[in-house]
Parts: structure tokens; sequence; C-alpha cells
């Protein structure tokens, strides 16, 4: 496409000669900036990406992508529903359990609400970021009526370890003829679990399910049988199957799509803004390109002129400003696409090293839910990123290689 003719005299005039300086600041400038925006967009794109994942993979993790609810009550016969919803196809686990919320405190004077979820013990070993996430204590001793594991949260806040005791406080106590009293029960606790989400680890505790159905009056019940999928993204479809395998039985179907719909919507949503902001960024630093092909079109208007006489075309000046322009847009890219991949590769190493100059939380676990900085990078969007500045890069070049290529030889060596 470019012979090597124009490639040697785009080459000339991309290295400035003495008076020529302005011109070459201002394409280096065009170049640092569509280097930092290409790294800013794939690095906010992946940390949005991460954040978007980690929430989805724990959250749902921890909470399931189903759940099916009895119709207005317990749910009856549950080993029978939950080995019926494991036969449908796309269904990787359904757990039987019991769940209610209470007040949790200890002797120390310290209450928080929190929720309480009674599985049995094998359940809750296979339960993902916490059978794998015990920092302390042995879910070999999650049994009988007075077992209780708590998250690392909880435990800090309440100086618990393994053997402190937690109370449950319930509001939803037994009527005397003194009015309503509520539910008190001690727990000792046998097992202290890191999920990594916060708000988990600081207000949700386990309870053996016997203990737990005990405690919220559920004999021979369950609040919910918790299901997860194999493809979260298509849960509809096994929600739909599982309503068909249950048949008559009376059951209420709820998945993420309907119970956090809003939450990752609202994370979607935000990431698809930040893409366009950050794609100003690339486009400002197009502009700049064109002002730096304009005004070297200017400054080269006699060469222009010279190259015409001697029987150079017009496509062949337009070549030589359009590799002019585009060179500056790939070697930025370029740049760009490595400061990105390498930041998103070091991220947390980043964090740490920005936390220890400034003294600053930078990414506060109590605000985000996690307790790292997540970042996860997407090939396809990284490639949908360098095209789009090669494009806007290119499409910067056009008007002044064009404007070079209408010049008149003889009216620029008029007055020569």
């Amino acid at each position: 496409m470019f012979d090597r003719f124009e490639r040697t005299v785009a080459g000339r005039y991309l290295r400035a000669r003495r008076g020529e300086r302005f011109v070459s600041i201002i394409a280096a400038f065009s170049l640092v900036g569509i280097a930092l925006g290409v790294a800013t967009l794939i690095i906010v794109m992946s940390v949005m990406g991460g954040f978007r994942e980690e929430l989805l993979g724990r959250i749902l993790g921890l909470n399931g992508h189903l759940g099916v609810y009895g119709d207005g009550r317990p749910l009856a016969n549950f080993d029978v529903v939950a080995d019926k919803i494991r036969g449908v196809e796309g269904v990787v686990r359904a757990v039987p359990l019991v769940d209610g919320q209470a007040l949790l405190t200890n002797d120390r004077g310290g209450a928080v609400g929190g929720m309480v979820r009674g599985l049995r013990q094998a359940d809750l070993k296979t339960l993902p970021f916490v059978g794998n996430g015990i920092v302390s204590g042995t879910l070999d001793d999650f049994s009988g009526n007075d077992a209780v594991a708590v998250g690392v949260g909880l435990a800090r806040r309440f100086g618990l370890r393994v053997g402190s005791d937690v109370t449950l406080v319930s509001p939803q106590g037994q009527a005397t003829a003194f009015g309503t009293v509520p539910r008190i029960r001690a727990y000792k606790v046998v097992a202290i679990f890191s999920a990594g989400v916060n708000d988990y680890d600081s207000s949700v505790v386990f309870l053996p399910m016997e203990a737990a159905q005990i405690y919220f009056q559920m004999p021979d019940a369950v609040s919910q049988i918790e299901v997860m999928v194999a493809d979260p993204d298509h849960v509809g479809t096994v929600n739909r199957a599982i309503r068909a395998a249950l048949g008559d039985v009376p059951i209420r179907v709820q998945d993420w799509t309907q119970s956090n719909n809003s939450f990752f919507a609202a994370v979607e949503v935000e990431r698809n803004v930040m893409f366009l902001i950050l794609t100003l960024i690339i486009l400002v630093a197009a502009f700049n390109i064109i002002s730096s092909l304009i005004m070297m079109v200017k400054d080269k208007t006699r060469d222009i002129a010279v190259l015409r006489t001697l029987g150079a075309s017009r496509g062949a000046i337009m070549r030589i400003f359009l590799m002019c322009g585009a060179s500056v847009g790939f070697v930025g890219t370029l740049a760009g696409t490595l400061i990105g991949v390498l930041f998103c590769r070091n991220i947390e190493g980043i964090r740490g090293v920005v936390e220890a100059i400034t003294g600053t939380n930078v990414f506060n676990p109590e605000v985000y839910f996690l307790t790292h900085l997540p970042a996860k990078l997407q090939w396809g969007e990284v490639s949908q990123v360098i095209v789009m500045a090669l494009v806007l890069s290119l499409l910067a070049t056009i008007y002044p290689a064009w404007r070079a290529a209408r010049t008149d030889p003889i009216e620029a060596l008029r007055h020569e």
C-alpha cells in the first residue's frame, strides 16, 4: 500500500529538524494522549468487568442462582423436592436450608442484625467461598444443637474466637400471657470463615439444619432450596425446567435476575457510561493529531510543491501524510495497550504501593463489598479499544492529508 519513497518521506517528516520542533512536540503530545486514553479505557473496563464478575460469582455463589420456596409456607418434603431439582438439566447443586433474621449479640455488649442460615454439615463444606475459606476452627465440629460458624468480620467486631459464645435473639418469639417473648439462644463458635465479601463476613452465621429448624420453629421443613446452575446468564431456562419438573407441587421460584437484577443492571449501565466518557480522551488526542498534521502540511507546503513538480502524484502526497498521522496513532495505541495490560496484571501490587505512599484506603471493602480490587482482562474488549483508537487516529489524518494532496505546486512556488 505504501511504497519505499512514501515511507522514506513520511519518516523524514516525523523526525524534526531545527526550527521544526514545535510540530513534533504537538505530535508527541498526541501520541501520549492516545496512549493514556487507551490505557485508561483498558484499565477501567477491566476493573468494571472484574468487579461485575466477582460480585456475580461471590454474591450468587453465596446466595445461590435460584431459590425454590414453599407457596406461602415452609417447604415440607424438601429432600424429595431437592432430588427432583437435581435431575433438571443445568442444575449443579440443590441444597435445602433454613434461613431467617436475628439479632446477633455477645457477652461484651455488641449487637448487630444478621442473617442466620441452617445447613447440613456436608452442604456447608461444599458451599463455595465458605467451605474453602475456614480461617479458624473446623467444620467437622459443625453439628449438634449449639454449634455456629461465623464470618471474620463478625468475629473481629465481637472479638470472637473458636469456643466463644454468640447469642441469637429472634423477634418472632413465643406468645405468653405477658405478651410475645423473643427467642434467645446461645451458640458456641466452632469455625470462623472468610467468604471475601465484607457484608457476608460481617452479618451471616451458619447453624446446623436441625438447630435452625428448632430455633425458627420449622419442624421437618425448610425455608427454601438453594439452587446453583451451570450458566447463571441462562438461569431463566432452568427456572422454567424446574417448574415443569415439580409439576403440581405448590412452590414459588425466584432467580437472581429477579432478586438482584437492579443491582447488576446498575453496574452494567455504569460500565457503559464509563466507556463512553473515557472514549472522549482518545477523541481529544485524535483532534491533536489533526492540528499537528495541519501545521505540518502548512510547514511543508514548499516541499509538497517540489515533490509534485518532480512527479509525485496527489495520491502519493496523501499517503505520506496519512502515514505520518497513522504512525502516531499506531505507536500511541501500542504503548497504551502495553501500559493498560501491565497495570491490570499488577493492579493489587500498585494499589498497595499507592496506599503506602498516600496513607489512604484506595479500595474500602465496606463500600465495594469485596476485599480486593478485581481486574479481568477481556481480550475481546481490549481488541475493540485497539480498533477504535486506530480507526479514530486514521480518520483524524484524512482531512489534513487531503488538504496536502490538493496543494497547487504553482501557487506554492509562485513567491519562492
